[in-house]
């Protein structure tokens, strides 16, 4: 019988890893689809970022409440997990609790962490559980989320609550058959939550704490092997990119736009055309803008994923909260969406990012204010997306409102955004 266990356990574990291995292979190859861009300077500073933003949730703690509990669902959460380590060797060679003899009173406090940490990450994501449907805060209600999007967050706090419990009653029922000095369970003293709740399972027979156990031991651990495959198909998969994500944000100045060194030499050359080289060049004329995905940079694709679509930026967005049509959250889950799609049919040809996905409204829309670049908390730039569609737009379909036309026309012929001649700008002193 314990042959049988262990080889299902082997199969269910090494079936996880290889779903788990190839779904991140595919979001990987999708975000590679993306332009080069080169983002390994200035390590140190990259670094920093990674400590502050991605692991110690800096901007978070702008609502520090908020920011404590979901740090503990967070780093719970992660931290739990390397009990998980122990089960994997446990499930595989059969043994229980295999660590224990090794670690002595160690092992009873690293357990002991670990239940105190389960009780929070519980206690935590029912909070965001009611939080996130029954109060009428603006950012959850917005139709950005209608459908799955709204769901998946819900499934995540239900499944991380379940996880929590299970894992509490394992060592609950541990416990008790410890005391009993049942065969196979290892004394290892009184863990620190659990060995207070022995009297709820004291009344119950051997037989059925075994089975209590064992069913939570295996419930727990094909939920965590099935959450690590749900994740990368759901938001949450900001758990894992949120650390390269920070590594490589922009270092830039917020303010800063990407301006395109190509173009910025011809037009030196067309001011000094004795810097202009004699032989014609054998490059291709550059692109401007985006137009769709491999359009875009693999950074850009690196943020859609990373989106935890908390809704942040679409909150301090001024175009959001005015009631124009774009939404700096939903710019970047169509962005995936689009990825998705792409990386699965293999072609970009029928549709593309703009228009099908992204309308010339939404694009437009925006103040390039930047509150949405410094709101998010994993380090996402919606706005340089928006920059490059805006430019395809204008350099390649000459498409942009009137009043922009009449401002590049006055730019380029007047040196300004006003229909003024540069000799006549000082008569407002008369």
């Amino acid at each position: 019988m314990q042959i049988v266990a262990q080889l299902l356990f082997i199969i269910a574990f090494a079936a996880a890893v290889y779903v788990f291995t190839r779904r991140i292979s595919a979001i990987r190859g999708n975000i590679l689809r993306g332009r080069d861009v080169y983002l390994g300077d200035r390590p140190a500073e990259r670094w920093k970022n990674v400590l502050l933003l991605a692991f110690g949730q800096k901007k978070m703690f702008r609502n520090p409440l908020v920011a404590v509990l979901h740090f503990f669902v967070y780093a719970g959460f992660l931290i739990i997990n390397l009990e998980v380590l122990e089960i994997i060797i446990d499930g595989v060679a059969g043994t229980h609790r295999i660590f224990a003899p090794f670690m002595g009173n160690l092992y009873l406090v690293l357990i002991g962490c670990f239940e105190i940490l389960a009780v929070l990450v519980a206690a935590s994501c029912l909070i965001f559980l009611i939080r996130r449907n029954a109060l009428k805060i603006r950012r959850f209600l917005s139709h950005d989320l209608d459908g799955w999007p709204r769901s998946d967050a819900n499934y995540i706090l239900i499944t991380e609550i379940v996880l929590m419990l299970l894992f509490l009653t394992m060592n609950t029922a541990d416990q008790v058959l410890q005391q009993r000095g049942a065969e196979h369970y290892i004394m290892t003293g009184p863990f620190w939550v659990t060995g207070q709740l022995t009297p709820l399972f004291s009344g119950l027979p051997d037989s059925t704490l075994v089975v209590i156990e064992r069913g939570a031991w295996w419930l727990h651990i094909l939920g965590v092997l099935a959450f690590l495959n749900y994740l990368p198909f759901s938001k949450h998969l900001h758990i894992i990119l949120a650390f390269p994500n920070a590594y490589y944000a922009s270092l830039l100045p917020k303010g800063k736009m990407e301006n395109m060194p190509a173009i910025q030499q011809e037009v030196l050359y067309a001011m000094q055309p004795e810097l202009a080289p004699t032989e014609p060049s054998a490059d291709a004329p550059p692109k401007f803008g985006a137009k769709d995905v491999d359009d875009l940079t693999w950074k850009n694709l690196l943020d859609a994923y990373a989106c935890t679509e908390c809704g942040r930026c679409s909150a301090a967005c001024p175009a959001t909260q005015t009631g124009k049509a774009l939404s700096p959250r939903l710019i970047m889950m169509k962005t995936r969406d689009r990825a998705e799609e792409v990386g699965r049919l293999r072609t970009t040809e029928g549709k593309t990012l703009l228009r099908d996905y992204i309308t010339e409204e939404e694009l437009r829309a925006c103040t390039t204010c930047n509150a949405c670049v410094e709101e998010c908390p994993v380090s996402i730039n919606p706005l340089h997306i928006i920059l490059q569609m805006r430019r395809h737009l204008v350099m390649e379909e000459s498409s942009a409102p009137a009043e922009w036309n009449m401002m590049f026309s006055n730019i380029e012929n007047n040196m300004a955004p006003w229909k003024f001649s540069p000799d006549d700008r000082d008569a407002w002193i008369h």
